[in-house]
């Protein structure tokens, strides 16, 4: 019974992102004229700003962001370049804002573009924090398949682009905060939605019951991400959540 009510939850979960889908096609979310510190959130794969819906309004409720978007196509390549674009992105935000940081949330493909930026593009200088929702970090079997692109091939398990990440993060000053859905089924296993990385500041945090896109909407991930980047005078505190 319980495996049934996690697919009928993801998959109601999947319904309500097609359904708000088309919204987001070419939708970017832009700096305001505020002068905060910009939050960039960063969709998956093929998706778009439509997956942070609810996490935005929960965002802006609570005072945190502005939420800016970042956008790169499938085509881009490898996700290497798309930090480097993730990069000049972020320098353009800090002038346009005066804030000489970011933070970063990242879903799916989103978590592993901002973890390269941050890890291996000198990213920590100008990121305090970055969360990733449903990233496969150790890779996911799924990314098996044959595919024409670099991105998913990238996704295997054991890829230089993992073995990069797995390497030597001497003076990397961010903190993680990595989330993943004990139901996920497309980083497979799900496991390996967690960053395991001696030498990076990282809270794992596993979500009971949560497939890939449901996580990106669900109440505990959505309340601890507000709690992060609430500004500090509006803190309010949380119960404490399950984590790895």
């Amino acid at each position: 019974m319980e495996m049934l009510r996690n697919m009928a939850v993801e998959l109601a979960s999947m319904v309500n992102h097609l359904m708000r889908y088309p919204s987001g096609i070419g939708h970017h979310w832009a700096m305001t004229q505020q002068a905060r510190r910009p939050l960039v959130v960063l969709p998956g794969l093929a998706d778009n700003t439509s997956v942070f819906t609810e996490l935005k309004i929960a965002l802006e409720a609570c005072g945190a962001g502005p939420v800016v978007s970042f956008s790169y196509s499938p085509l881009v390549g490898k996700v290497q370049t798309a930090a480097a674009r993730l990069a000049d992105q972020i320098e353009q935000l800090c002038v346009i804002s005066g804030e000489q940081q970011v933070d970063l949330v990242g879903h799916s493909l989103g978590g592993l573009i901002a973890r390269y930026y941050v890890q291996r593009l000198g990213g920590h200088t100008r990121v305090e924090t970055a969360v990733t929702i449903g990233t496969p970090h150790g890779g996911t079997i799924a990314a098996r398949l044959p595919s024409p692109l670099p991105l998913v091939r990238q996704l295997r398990p054991g890829s230089d682009l993992l073995t990069e990440l797995a390497g030597p993060a001497p003076g990397c000053t961010t903190r993680f905060v990595a989330y993943a859905g004990d139901t996920d089924q497309v980083v497979l296993p799900s496991r390996n939605g967690l960053i395991d990385h001696p030498e990076l500041d990282v809270r794992n945090v596993v979500v009971p019951g949560a497939g890939h896109l449901a996580l990106a909407v669900h109440h505990q991930v959505i309340s601890e991400i507000c709690a992060l980047f609430r500004p500090r005078d509006n803190v309010e505190d949380i119960p404490a959540q399950r984590s790895a």
